[in-house]
């Protein structure tokens, strides 16, 4: 029988977070408690604003239910090293759609996770190599978790920077956000040194360190994060316009192409477009949409017309030569 009544509530809570509905002998057989001490405990989970539903019936079933805001969350030593490995795993490689919130989330539960479920983590990671699509950079979670906390904390970050050229550097920074376009993470922040604004390539930061200096944040001369970004990259690349035309709905062709090609819009309830503006090589742009599982047309630029001709050409012949 647990008889601490703070550590029976969390092992309640525990079991209420489970997508079901608990009767209440049930949870009385569980907690090694009388029905009589689960009523009484549900009740004041009630009283900490946890949204509880009772059921009627011969034994009465409880269930934890959506309410206004979010209470703590209360995990097993299972469950959280299942979210921590696959946090990490997918901020390692800059998964699409694990944006800042993610890693956020990630830099908190490693912060209190116990030293025992820490080993197992690591022991996991060691273990496991993940099947990657070999076109994005490949980073510690780590390094990730420290540039988040920075950025929630607005503290000042320093780390060491290499350059595209190699040239290695000594930055100190007042991080901004965090953004992954579904390949790389970039850190938008102002540099010191440097007295203005700048984008880092996450994948080339190393020992990156919070010194504990609050500052003020600055205004970011785009007011986003995502769209500074968008134009730094602009900037150091020669970007294009290009038209390309699907044979699929746009929800189809939008669950396919990664955010940073651009957003389908519907021609009709059977085909869809993407106009937009790139800075990746044609070559890279044409591989891309080969893999949408649909027909496509490219209407402009020619280069990309003709890169798509040429990319088609040869999978023909490789598939004559089987």
């Amino acid at each position: 029988m647990t008889t601490d009544t703070p550590a029976r509530l969390l092992q309640l809570l525990s079991l209420l977070q489970t997508p079901r509905e608990w009767p209440g002998g049930e949870l009385a057989d569980r907690l090694r408690v009388s029905r009589r001490t689960v009523r009484r405990d549900i009740d004041r989970l009630r009283e900490l604003g946890y949204p509880v539903q009772a059921s009627k019936g011969s034994d009465g079933g409880y269930r934890l239910v959506a309410g206004k805001a979010l209470p703590p969350l209360v995990l097993d030593d299972e469950e959280a090293v299942a979210i921590v490995v696959g946090l990490r795993a997918g901020a390692g490689h800059a998964v699409e759609g694990l944006d800042e919130a993610s890693v956020r989330a990630l830099a908190k539960l490693e912060q209190v996770l116990p030293s025992r479920l820490r080993r197992r983590v690591s022991t996991l990671q060691a273990a496991t190599t993940p099947l990657t699509s070999g076109d994005g950079a490949v980073i510690a979670p780590e390094t990730l978790t420290v540039m988040a906390s920075a950025v929630a904390g607005q503290e000042r970050l320093r780390f060491a920077y290499r350059a595209k050229d190699g040239t290695p550097t000594k930055r100190l920074t007042e991080p901004h956000r965090l953004v992954s376009t579904g390949r790389r993470w970039y850190l938008v922040a102002y540099d010191l040194d440097r007295a203005d604004w700048r984008t880092f390539r996450v994948d080339r930061v190393a020992d990156p360190f919070a010194t504990g200096a609050r500052f003020t944040p600055r205004e970011l001369p785009t007011g986003d994060a995502a769209e500074y970004l968008r134009r730094s990259m602009y900037v150091r690349q020669e970007a294009y316009v290009f038209e390309v035309t699907f044979a699929a709905p746009a929800a189809y062709v939008a669950a396919r192409v990664p955010a940073w090609l651009g957003t389908p819009e519907p021609v009709d309830e059977h085909s869809c477009r993407i106009r937009s503006s790139v800075g990746d090589a044609v070559e890279s742009l044409a591989v891309r949409l080969a893999t949408v599982d649909c027909e496509f047309t490219v209407r402009e630029p020619a280069e990309l017309v003709e890169q798509v001709r040429e990319l088609g050409a040869r999978m023909t012949r490789a598939a004559a030569g089987g």
